[in-house]
């Protein structure tokens, strides 16, 4: 690979699924990664922290991290200083139609949502509609 002489924080640190680390010393494109090892995707991986929380049963407070995956288009540059991760298109798939399938479950029950008001509106103007037809009845009947 090359010979890293310059600070570590210089380096792009590509993980592999494996758990090796490789260091590069220059930047490079997502593709060539990608074509010197097949079946896998370049992701930038970040790191967030949450705010922290309280768990219930023993009252302690604990801080919540997320790491945030991002794939990158073949096109886009590994920058010094950053960390990547190479994912397997297996692994792609299955988050791909896990979201997909998360999609589609708050897509149904947005609708059932929906449809449920809609049934209770309506209902509600079925009763203000007899409710007015009682009232124009009444008066018709108080004409007559």
């Amino acid at each position: 690979m090359g010979n890293c002489q310059a600070a570590e924080a210089a380096a792009v640190l590509l993980q592999h699924p494996g758990g090796r680390v490789e260091r590069l010393c220059w930047s490079t494109s997502a593709a060539e990664v990608m074509r010197a090892n097949p079946g896998h995707y370049v992701a930038l991986v970040t790191l967030r922290v949450a705010e922290e929380r309280q768990d219930a049963p023993g009252g302690e407070r604990r801080t919540v991290r997320l790491t945030r995956v991002k794939l990158l288009k073949p096109k886009e540059t590994l920058l010094l200083g950053h960390v990547y991760r190479l994912i397997t298109t297996q692994e792609v798939t299955k988050a791909v139609q896990a979201r997909k399938e998360e999609k589609q479950r708050k897509a149904q029950q947005q609708l059932l949502e929906s449809r449920q008001s809609k049934a209770r509106g309506a209902a509600e103007d079925d009763d203000e509609d007899e409710a007015a037809l009682d009232a124009s009845l009444d008066q018709v009947g108080y004409m007559a």
